[in-house]
């Protein structure tokens, strides 16, 4: 199984490469072009979205808690039908106009340079973050199949990520997303009726799991699905790697077809890694980690062929949301942060190997810190949690109503994230109980940000 892992990595990086003696310009490296039609932008969407979180994370998530683990997807695709027919053909048409590359130039435009940079720097922060849960996610897969220890696995996920990414940015990742996604649907698929009927299908894991709330929709408790939807649904039409990918396509119709097949994707897809998950946990009840579950269901609970195809589907869903990070990073860091306040005048060709640099110097961080978190769940969370507090009231309100301030922007945004640091920090993290239902931090922060970005409009009536 290594074997085959390894060999597909190798055809990933070489494709990566290849692709990447195309990409001449820093519009190449950032938004390709802007020339992506409906399937290339289904294609790189949806592998950006079937992530660590969405797979090993959310398997995790079912192994602990049943049925109800779907939210986590599910919310992400509510949010992905969000950008596919409100937001995404909106800010897309002002990127056009204006020439943008990123989510911060349009924050720049729209409010101040000082807000923008302030949200690309709190956003490199929780983007290393998610990076490295998806180094986290490639080293379980490697430490269940070939007992590679945790340290030398992150290095190689780092390592296979970096090289194709760097070579051509989005373009190259746009390309070999193509065969990531292939690869990820079809193991999948292929697999839940393996791990279903070596499980003993529905009544054999149900007479050995003793909870009843293991199988209920909402067993995992109205907060943590008010935690999850509040988080979820902004981010995935917020999200700046995701705009970021909007941004390259060729027309409003191809953001709307290929961003809507997404979110539908999203919708039917989440039910496989909950169901391996919670067939996992009748099987294998006693595994060290959470983490550990999908791995593990696809190395036992399978035959050689199959589990070698499944297993290099949960690698393809790890390094291609990898490389969507690193894309996030490389635009934050080098063409938010540095062109805009440090080198303005910086010339195209300078821009784009600076990108290449970035890109390279992330993926050593990243490897740090992955090697220091706990859980994919836990990395995650730190990104979505920042990005969805900071970002979703001054975005909406900025696309939607002209009376939207810089005031109102930055007051929103500060007061938001600091209310949930308190929270999280000061002895509320699990959270506050309001008309009988509890709220995490990240829900009262996103709440305060939307109530401050509101009242902020009466000044400027």
């Amino acid at each position: 199984m290594l074997t085959f892992i390894i060999i597909y990595a190798v055809i990933l990086v070489a494709l990566g490469a290849f692709i990447g003696r195309r990409a001449k310009s820093a519009s190449d490296f950032f938004v390709a072009g802007r020339n992506f039609n409906s399937g290339l932008l289904f294609t790189t969407l949806i592998a950006a979205n079937l992530g660590a979180g969405s797979t090993v994370g959310v398997t995790a998530l079912a192994y602990q808690h049943g049925l109800s683990a779907w939210w986590w997807i599910g919310s992400a695709g509510i949010g992905s039908m969000i950008l596919a027919f409100i937001v995404g053909p909106r800010i897309w048409r002002i990127s056009r106009e204006h020439n943008f590359y990123t989510l911060s130039d349009y924050l720049d435009e729209r409010y101040s340079k000082f807000f923008s940079g302030v949200i690309s720097l709190m956003m490199s922060v929780g983007t290393l973050a998610l990076f490295a849960g998806q180094l986290l996610g490639i080293a379980w897969i490697l430490e269940v199949v070939a007992n590679v220890p945790k340290t030398e696995g992150v290095i190689a996920g780092a390592i296979v990520t970096t090289l194709y990414f760097a070579a051509g940015g989005l373009l190259s990742s746009a390309i070999v997303n193509i065969t990531e996604v292939a690869v990820i649907l079809s193991g999948f698929i292929a697999a839940l009726p393996y791990v279903w009927n070596y499980a003993g299908g529905f009544e054999a894991v149900h007479a050995a799991v003793s909870s009843e709330s293991y199988f209920d929709f909402f067993g995992m408790g109205s907060s943590a699905i008010i935690g999850y939807i509040v988080m979820l649904v902004p981010s995935f039409f917020i999200s700046p790697g995701l705009i970021g990918k909007v941004f390259a396509a060729k027309n409003e119709r191809a953001i709307k077809i290929g961003t809507a097949m997404n979110g539908i994707v999203q919708l039917v897809f989440a039910v496989i890694p909950v169901l391996i998950g919670m067939c996992a946990y009748s099987c294998f009840p006693d595994l060290s980690r959470a983490d550990l579950a999908l791995p593990t269901a696809m190395k036992n609970m399978m035959p050689f062929y199959a589990a070698s195809i499944a297993l290099a589907a949960i690698f393809a869903a790890e390094v291609s949301t990898a490389d969507t990070v690193l894309y996030m990073l490389a635009g934050s860091l080098v063409n938010d942060l540095y062109r805009r306040f440090i080198n303005p005048n910086i010339s195209d060709k300078k821009l784009l190997w600076s990108s290449r640099i970035t890109s390279l110097i992330c993926g050593i961080i990243g490897v740090f810190l992955a090697l220091r978190l706990e859980s994919i769940i836990s990395a995650l969370t730190i990104f979505y949690s920042l990005m969805s507090v900071s970002l979703s009231a001054p975005l909406i309100f900025g696309l939607f109503t002209k009376r939207a301030s810089n005031f109102g922007a930055v007051l929103s945004a500060v007061l938001g994230v600091s209310l949930t640091v308190y929270m999280t920090f000061g002895g509320f993290g699990g959270g506050i109980v309001i008309a009988g239902v509890r709220l995490n931090a990240s829900t009262c922060g996103i709440i305060l940000s939307f109530i401050v970005m509101s009242l902020s409009l009466l000044k400027h009536r």
